[in-house]
């Protein structure tokens, strides 16, 4: 409390900060020695001087001197506002109206006021409530431009709203350059003007809420297709799992029938090449025994022989081998090509339909329609098969 009526004694009523060379006049009030001076100097054609604060004259002008007990009052105070400086959220920040009249780190304003034209923070502001010198200004919430209050041709305060030519003017304008207009008070038409702004705010509000909902109804609908996708693409991968495995449980089946009929034939015929390496064989020594019985020389030993070895020419029970090209396993190729062939037809019959169901999809937003080629072919359900899976090399490879 001792705080506030120091500052409050030791401003200068002038331009309401402390005191800067406080000096003081003969009716006792004090001030900063350059106002005083200022103020006196634009007196000086009535060649009298008066107090700003009580209207007290003196003539001839005071000698000004230097007060030391209020110099020495305005440090101390000094000293104390430091311990008791203003928290960070009290001083001005960008955006923020700031003080006029603080002359170092500027504070955030707290009123404007309409008589002097300035901004003041809760520490200047006090003369506005404690002297009777400032009763009758008008103190309004802080205000960044100022100036735009008042009437550029008049200098007054404009409180009056012309609506005919839809802008604000003053009291003397109204009688003036806009008389005869149409004008209510700035306070009448602020309130014309809310109740329209309430109305619009109805609609603009009643607008955000439907396209809420619909944003809401659009968030859900992506999610739903998310789901839908990816739970289409987990089935596709689980189908095409399941038929390739069927194409590997085939393949190896028929691999593990051809080898096994290739051995069963390749026992068939190594059995068979026995029986005709023995043959050979028996033949060779047949064939020496009847070259020796023709080289014999008696003729009695001859025809004795003849009957026992007679018989050695005639065929044994092995069937001749066809003359024909072999044939191995070159069906099941052509067989197979047959298969690869048809199931290529059915994946290229089937798949546009696939390809149709995938496009449509029902959603919420239009698809635009496709204009150029490119975008026809992109849309189209009947694409090529291989353009969307390369089912062809897939098979081939």
């Amino acid at each position: 409390m001792a705080m506030e009526l120091d500052q409050e004694k030791l401003c200068c009523s002038i331009c309401l900060d402390l005191l800067k060379e406080p000096v003081t006049i003969p009716c006792g009030h004090s001030y900063c020695m350059n106002c005083i001076e200022s103020r006196w100097t634009e007196e000086e054609h009535n060649k009298s001087y008066s107090c700003p604060h009580c209207k007290q004259t003196f003539a001839p002008k005071p000698d000004l001197v230097k007060s030391a007990m209020f110099a020495d009052l305005v440090e101390a105070l000094k000293k104390t506002r430091l311990q008791f400086a203003p928290a960070d959220h009290c001083y001005a920040k960008p955006g923020d109206v700031a003080c006029d009249f603080c002359t170092d780190k500027k504070l955030k304003a707290l009123k404007s006021c309409l008589v002097c034209r300035i901004s003041y923070c809760e520490l200047h502001l006090q003369p506005h409530y404690e002297s009777s010198a400032f009763e009758k200004h008008k103190l309004v919430e802080p205000l960044k431009n100022l100036q735009e209050k008042f009437c550029s041709h008049h200098d007054e305060v404009m409180k009056i709203f012309c609506r005919t030519d839809q802008q604000a003017i003053c009291f003397l304008c109204s009688v003036d350059e806009h008389k005869n207009h149409d004008t209510v008070s700035a306070k009448a038409e602020r309130n014309h003007k809310q109740m329209k702004l309430g109305v619009s705010r109805e609609k603009i509000q009643m607008r955000i809420q439907n396209r809420e909902k619909d944003l809401k109804v659009l968030q859900e609908e992506i999610e739903a297709i998310n789901f839908s996708a990816d739970k289409i693409v987990n089935d596709s991968k689980k189908i095409f799992t399941e038929l390739v495995c069927l194409v590997e449980k085939m393949s190896s089946a028929l691999n593990e029938q051809i080898r096994f009929q290739q051995k069963a034939e390749v026992n068939r015929v190594t059995e068979l090449k026995k029986k005709l390496e023995q043959e050979i064989a028996e033949l060779w020594v047949k064939d020496a025994e009847l070259e020796l019985l023709s080289n014999t020389d008696d003729h009695i030993q001859f025809l004795l022989n003849y009957p026992s070895l007679s018989h050695l020419s005639e065929s044994t029970d092995l069937p001749s081998l066809d003359v024909h090209p072999p044939l191995y396993f070159e069906h099941v190729t052509e067989a197979l090509s047959e298969i690869r062939g048809k199931l290529e037809n059915v994946l290229n019959e089937e798949w546009p339909k696939i390809s149709l169901k995938v496009t449509e999809v029902d959603v919420l937003l239009p698809i635009p329609e496709p204009e150029t080629r490119e975008e026809f072919l992109q849309y189209s359900p009947y694409c090529n098969l291989n353009d969307v899976f390369p089912f062809s090399s897939f098979i081939h490879g």
